[in-house]
Formats: C-alpha cells, structure tokens, sequence
C-alpha cells in the first residue's frame, strides 16, 4: 500500500478538500481518477474498472465523448457566459427550452427554468409552487408531500423533502412544512387485505392530505422510479396520485433528476405509465448534459407557467447566476442529438432487460437475496439476513459495504445504501459490459455471503 500513488494522493487530498458525504475512512480507502473512456475509469496506479453507476447516475453517453467536448468548447469560444436574469438571455438557452418544448416533455409543457443540478431543482419547484398558490390568493398552501425512501437533494429545502432520515440528524431542526407518506415499496409494503396494491399505496397521499388539511398542502413531489432503491411503483401508482392531486388541488410534481433523459427506456419515466399521467412540474439533471457540464432545470406545466405572466403579477424572486449557462446548455443540446441519433432510448430498455434477467438468474435463489427490482438500467439488489421472512442484516454488520469492497475488487465500481447495491450503466454500455457488472456483483455477493453458509 506505501507504493501506491492512488494512495498517497488520497492522503494529499485529504489535507485540504472536504467531499460530499464526508468519511475520512471510506475516502481513505477509495479511489483518484485519472482518467475516464467509454465506460470504464482509470484510477492513479493505472487500474481500469468498469463505472456501473455512470459516475452518480448522471455520465450516461459515457466517458470520452467528443460531441460534447467540443460543443462545450466552441460554445466557451463564442460566448462563454450571459446572466439569465430576466432581461438577458443567450440564443443556446433558448434552442434548448424551444427543444425540450418540441420533443413534447410533456403535452401540457412548454415553460422552462435551468438550474446547475439537482437539488437546485427541487428548491425551485418547491418555491413554484409556492409562488403558485399566493398568485391564486392562498397562502396557506405551503406544505410539501413527498415519500419515505425518496430522494430529492440536500440543499436545505431538498433535504426536508428528502425521506432518508440519515440525512436529517446533523442538520436539524428541519424546516416546518415537509411531510413523508410510505414507500411503495412492493418488497416491503404491506398491503391490506384484499386491496389493490397501486390504490393502497396512492391512498397513503389522500390520508397524509387530509391529516395535515387540504388547505395547507401545496405539493406532492415524487421519483416516477426512486434511485434510492430502485422502487418501481405498482401499474396504476401515479394515475392515482394524479387523480387524488385534482381531487383536493394539490400540485403534482415529478423528480426525474435520475430517471430523465432515458435512464429507464423513455426521455421521462413516468410515461412508462401513460402519456395521459401528466405532471404539473417536472424537475430534471445529471443526464441532461451526462454530467459533462453541471445542469438541471424544471419544466413548468401550462396552468403553472401563466401565472407568470399574468397582468401585475409579482416578480418570481428565485434566480441563480448561472440559470441558463450557455455553455451548459450547448452540451445539453449536443447530449439530446446522441440519445436521438444513437437510439439510446430504446437502447437502455433492451440492456435493462439483460441486466435484470442476468441478476435474477445469478442470485435470484440466493438465501440472502431478499429482491432484485428496476426498471431500464437503475436497478437494485437487496440483501437480507432471512429471505423467508425478510428480515434485514444488523446495520453493525456492514454486509452492504463488505459487498461493495467485494465488486470493486474484481474491476467494478457502483453505490449502494444499507445492504442495498444499486446499478445504473450507462446508456452506451454493451452487452459483454453488463454480463461483466452481473458478474461481479454475484462473485461479490457470494464472497460475503457464501450460499452454502
């Protein structure tokens, strides 16, 4: 370990940067990245592994793209920055917004704000709709519904409406007005008797409404397939929700953060349920730009996006100094006409399907794989002390990270939370890549946790 390079960086890292999630042992042990191409990362001694998490599920066209490099380039060149407050503009930006408006996000959808990332993203649909309700004369109508187990950032805001309580405890107190209803969880929900699993779990929204007063409830934010864990909802799940948001005149807010831009099979994954489910927001990044160039945004639904103009409105007091980069937004176009040409759409949902089926045949029997689940390429593997009865491994026991050390080990390095592994290929990926992902995480499993035991 005294002559590796990637370890003495470490150490010189260490001495002056703070990271995100910061734990001096797990950074210790980690990685420095040299270089990046195709799929694969390279670290400082020279070792090759394959990235099975497209950095933070975000480098979806991969490492090394050149399409990219260079609109971000000639775009520095023409015009490197231009403020997006209102009164400046820059034409990338506006090609951009008139794109996403042609491809049709949404039908109900032709209003755009851009952001730097994700959480940025959701801070500004919550302060939409928010601005929303005191145009139309409510102000009581402030509180933010969103789902255990979900995840929306950690910028103040986002992490309120975040429901991973791990992210909670250092910060607090929390700000009032953010509430969680119940995963859906299909491993782990209990649905009652005889009751439709789609319509038991939406109901948990009806309940969480009127338990906190229709009166008082502005939002409903939620993943259409939450990155953390993988959870694909039950067919049925969001028709409900959206019908129970009209019902009491709650706005219905989609985060695709980590499902927009194809990660799942379609430019969005909620129209895996139906281009009628249509969201009143949508909050998008990472795969936008592939995570060449930081950048997100939030698509405003018709009925939203009038309040801004409305005669006398007041100014929306939200902005950012760089809403609009136009760097950043010349390598969204540029990321946009990959996935178009390339028929990478299509592309995830075919490699998705290899990834599961590799998965579920690799480990599908294992005693201490509790559930395999995803949906295109986000998908997860569950580990559980008892399968039978699914009762999960004691936290002091680490199996999750254990499994983890085991896969990087053998050339593959992706996240997981808990005991959960999670898997998020890029779009680009081919077969013998994702054969190789399934590979090592079934060897890492059954290192840790010999099926024989």
């Amino acid at each position: 370990m005294g002559d590796s390079l990637n370890a003495a960086l470490l150490q010189r890292d260490h001495r002056h940067l703070v990271h995100s999630l910061h734990n001096e042992a797990a950074h210790l042990a980690g990685n420095v990245w040299v270089k990046g191409e195709g799929t694969t990362l390279t670290d400082a001694d020279g070792k090759r592994y394959i990235d099975a998490m497209s950095g933070l599920w975000n480098v979806t066209l991969g490492y090394g793209r050149r399409e990219l490099v260079d609109a971000a380039a000639a775009q520095m060149g023409e015009l490197a920055y231009a403020s997006g407050y209102a009164g400046s503009t820059n034409l990338r930006a506006m090609e951009l917004a008139e794109k996403l408006a042609a491809d049709r996000v949404y039908p109900n959808m032709h209003r755009f704000f851009f952001t730097s990332g994700g959480g940025e993203s959701t801070d500004s649909t919550i302060k939409t709709a928010r601005y929303y309700w005191k145009a139309q004369g409510k102000p009581g109508k402030y509180k933010t519904l969103s789902v255990m187990g979900g995840y929306h950032g950690v910028t103040l805001a986002a992490m309120c409406a975040t429901g991973m309580p791990a992210y909670w405890p250092a910060f607090e107190p929390r700000m009032p007005g953010f509430v969680h209803i119940p995963n859906h969880d299909a491993y782990r929900y209990v649905v009652p008797p005889g009751a439709d699993p789609a319509t038991a779990a939406a109901d948990e929204l009806e309940r969480a409404i009127l338990a906190e007063g229709p009166d008082t409830v502005a939002l409903f934010i939620a993943e259409p397939v939450m990155g953390g864990g993988a959870y694909v909802p039950p067919a049925g799940y969001f028709r409900r929700i959206r019908e129970i948001c009209d019902r009491y005149d709650v706005l219905f807010a989609t985060d695709e953060v980590i499902t927009g831009f194809g990660r799942t099979g379609k430019l969005f994954a909620l129209g895996h349920w139906g281009s009628d489910v249509q969201p009143d927001l949508v909050q998008f990044a990472k795969g936008i730009t592939s995570g060449y160039v930081p950048m997100g945004g939030v698509g405003l639904s018709d009925k939203v996006a009038a309040v801004f103009d409305r005669p006398g409105a007041d100014t929306w007091m939200h902005c950012y100094t760089y809403s609009g980069h136009p760097v950043a937004c010349a390598v969204a176009l540029a990321t946009l006409d990959v996935i178009e040409r390339e028929g990478l759409l299509a592309r995830a949902q075919v490699l998705g399907d290899r990834l599961l089926r590799g998965l579920r045949g690799a480990l599908g029997d294992h005693p201490n794989v509790g559930d395999i689940r995803g949906l295109g390429l986000i998908a997860a593997v569950e580990l559980v002390e008892d399968r039978f009865s699914k009762k999960p491994f004691d936290p002091a026991r680490k199996t999750g990270p254990q499994v983890l050390a085991q896969v990087r080990q053998r050339g593959v390095v992706t996240r997981g939370r808990g005991d959960t592994v999670y898997l998020g290929p890029a779009l680009v990926s081919d077969e013998a890549t994702i054969d190789r992902i399934v590979e090592a995480v079934a060897e890492g499993v059954g290192a840790v946790l010999p099926a024989s035991a």
